[in-house]
């Protein structure tokens, strides 16, 4: 993932912060990041860690909406964070920078040229994750389990390797991401395997159909 803080020497970091007012927390594993962000119109930064957005259901089971590694950048207007059952997890000890979005949009800070620096490379993991909001809604939306492996494996299969997919992610995860039932999604990867559609070595997928 890109560094918010490309082409910034330590002495311009210093200064951006100074501008901008930054603070920054940390949190121990499992525990709630910013539990008022819901109400505070700010942009955070995880600095090192990893921490994820999830969803309390009616039924008490909890859904992942969103993984936050280092370098990741979160807020209420970018993320999940909006509905009261929302929560941000720490999942490892993790820090977190904290901008006020009303300092961040000043016009004056466009004289500084670190700030049009680091502002363009927000602005590109912004659109990063916008893109990655919408390639999973259009897995969501398929119904079956089956339509939702086979989009998502047609998503990653345009990124890497032509017919080998390489998850970042646990299977535990990945079915997290589809919303669906762990061992439902693990049935339908063993009749897909059976079917000759796919093969699967650990975390590499490869597509047969193609």
């Amino acid at each position: 993932m890109r560094n918010p803080f490309d082409n910034l020497s330590k002495a311009q970091i210093t200064k951006l912060y100074d501008l901008l007012g930054v603070h920054v927390y940390k949190y121990e594993k499992n525990q709630e990041i910013l539990p008022t962000i819901r109400n505070d119109n700010i942009i955070g930064i995880i600095l090192e860690g990893f921490a994820q957005i999830e969803n309390i259901e009616y039924n008490g089971n909890e859904m992942i909406k969103e993984n936050l590694s280092k370098n990741s950048v979160f807020g209420n207007n970018i993320s999940y964070t909006n509905s009261d059952d929302c929560q941000i997890i720490a999942k490892q000890d993790t820090t977190v920078l904290v901008i006020d979005y009303n300092k961040l949009m000043n016009p004056s800070n466009l004289n500084h040229n670190y700030f049009n620096i680091f502002f363009s490379n927000l602005f590109d993991i912004i659109n990063i994750k916008f893109r990655k909001t919408n390639e999973r809604v259009k897995v969501l939306e398929k119904k079956q389990i089956r339509e939702k492996l086979l989009e998502f494996f047609e998503i990653e299969n345009k990124k890497g390797p032509l017919n080998n997919i390489y998850l970042n992610c646990t299977f535990k995860d990945l079915a997290d991401y589809l919303s669906v039932d762990r061992s439902a999604m693990f049935r339908e990867l063993k009749h897909l395997k059976n079917e000759g559609f796919i093969e699967v070595q650990g975390r590499k997928i490869t597509l047969l159909y193609k």
